[in-house]
């Protein structure tokens, strides 16, 4: 048996971009999406705890240490700038990885900046 597990996540960041002609994607400092466990081009959920939207797209890396975090595409509609979004990644382990797999968890402040990293970050 499988299981669908989240693997990664960042908590807490907050958009600092929102670009509507782009062919679509979150972009992410590379930096955090490391330290969240997120791989570049890896399928995340979006969730904008400003509005309530929940979006599935990819991550993109961004510059390292920019601290960026930008909707591009049609997915610049989800949010704007400021609003505060949850990061998320799945990975699919069988039922023993499963038991034994801690997500990589960071919390970020008010300018993206690592407040707190849980489970194995």
């Amino acid at each position: 048996m499988q299981k669908i597990m989240l693997t990664g996540k960042i908590h807490i960041a907050r958009l600092t971009q929102c670009e509507l002609d782009y062919e679509g994607s979150l972009e992410i400092d590379i930096d955090l999406m490391e330290a969240g466990g997120i791989l570049p081009y890896e399928k995340i959920l979006v969730v904008n705890r400003n509005n309530g939207e929940r979006l599935e797209t990819y991550a993109i890396p961004g510059p390292a240490g920019s601290k960026v975090f930008c909707l591009n595409g049609p997915a610049a509609h989800r949010g704007k700038v400021g609003d505060v979004v949850t990061i998320m990644a799945f990975s699919v382990l069988t039922e023993e990885e499963a038991v034994t797999k801690k997500p990589k968890i960071i919390v970020l402040d008010a300018d993206n900046n690592i407040a707190e990293r849980k489970g194995s970050a």
